[in-house]
């Protein structure tokens, strides 16, 4: 299927996209993609916060600001890698059976799957600026990416 209707689909059938997906083979590109759109994405959700930032403070620059959230994002892949270990080992503890592979599997397919939701926050947070709005959003989408991510976790590692 399509990447943005397996999106879709894991909104409603987490356990049902993650587990076609583990059942695809193994492949640690095809896992990385998943990490690589959502990085992708989350800086096109920045971009028009901080094109705001500029018009309100025009010392610094659109493209050092873009620049910036760029290098920062690239910096948090290694992050996101040890999370992923992290959830690996925390499933492991409570009786899991899966591999570190799953536990990518798990949280980059989540965090790609949080996109569209990151994208309307982005929106929000570029017409609203800071506020009890974003803030409010910021968590709801939250607690929507930790239930997809403990879902398809609990799934690819056999719970």
């Amino acid at each position: 299927m399509a990447l943005t209707s397996d999106i879709v689909e894991s909104w409603h059938s987490p356990r049902r996209v993650v587990r076609r997906l583990r059942g695809a083979g193994r492949s640690e590109p095809f896992v990385f993609t998943f990490l690589f759109v959502f990085l992708l994405l989350a800086f096109v959700s920045l971009a028009p916060y901080l094109a705001r930032q500029t018009a309100l403070n025009p010392d610094v620059t659109l493209y050092q600001r873009l620049f910036g959230a760029a290098l920062g994002l690239l910096a948090l892949v290694p992050f996101f890698y040890l999370l992923a270990a992290l959830g690996h080992l925390v499933a492991r503890l409570m009786g899991g059976t899966g591999g570190y592979y799953d536990g990518r599997l798990a949280l980059f397919w989540a965090l790609a799957c949080s996109t569209p939701g990151m994208l309307f926050l982005g929106l929000v947070r570029s017409f609203h600026g800071d506020g009890p709005v974003v803030t409010a959003l910021g968590l709801a989408l939250f607690v929507c990416f930790i239930t997809l991510y403990s879902l398809m976790l609990r799934e690819v590692e056999g719970q």
